[in-house]
């Protein structure tokens, strides 16, 4: 169990009391109407490229190979809990066009936001970053901020080493989410995450490139 205890599940599962599927999230995902999304809990996300285009890496004998780009989305992944000191990190891997992962927020006393400066947005990035106000920051703040960092990144891999453009955005304009309701329900998510590679014939965001 994550440090923060099973208390954070019962909050983050306080209105929503659902099985988890594994393929819930390629369908629309529809957030809570009323659910506090900054609250502490953990949440497991999906997000897709747009067009679902293979940009990321491919897999070989089971296992996700990442180019340049895929290793560039990873490691701004890795950097979030710099720029946010209410979360964690769990189990996450970037697919060759999405990527999964599992984001834990916190509650410290007294802890805010650490704002980390960004660039100006190039032109096809998105402007969502970091909030620096008080406000706690919400799981769609966090993944805008993801978003908006690594497109410019891919924008700046476009020009100056050639990586493939991509068409008007880096990512799908929605991210599906699920609340992890409990213990049993992280680790069929953490398993499902770990197998993905090996079972990318078998996913909905297969796309049939040489692996």
């Amino acid at each position: 169990m994550p440090s923060w205890g099973r208390l954070a599940y019962d909050i983050a599962c306080r209105r929503k009391n659902m099985p988890y599927d594994p393929t819930i999230h390629h369908r629309r995902s529809i957030r809570l109407r009323g659910y506090d999304y900054a609250q502490a809990g953990a949440y497991f996300v999906t997000i897709c490229v747009q067009g679902r285009e293979c940009l990321f890496g491919q897999i070989v004998n089971a296992r996700m190979v990442l180019n340049d780009a895929g290793r560039m989305v990873q490691a701004q992944w890795e950097q979030l809990p710099e720029r946010f000191n209410t979360i964690e990190l769990d189990i996450h891997i970037v697919m060759p066009n999405h990527f999964h992962g599992i984001v834990i927020i916190t509650n410290p006393v007294g802890a805010g936001l650490v704002p980390a400066p960004a660039p100006a947005p190039a032109p096809g990035a998105t402007t969502r970053v970091a909030p620096t106000g008080p406000r706690r920051p919400t799981l769609g703040d966090i993944i805008g901020a993801f978003k908006s960092l690594t497109t410019n990144a891919y924008i700046r891999g476009v020009r100056e080493y050639g990586w493939p453009p991509f068409d008007k955005r880096l990512w799908q304009r929605n991210y599906y989410e699920h609340i992890i309701r409990d213990a049993a329900d992280l680790e069929r998510i953490r398993e499902y995450i770990a197998n993905n590679p090996a079972k990318w014939p078998d996913d909905r965001l297969y796309t049939n490139v040489p692996s």
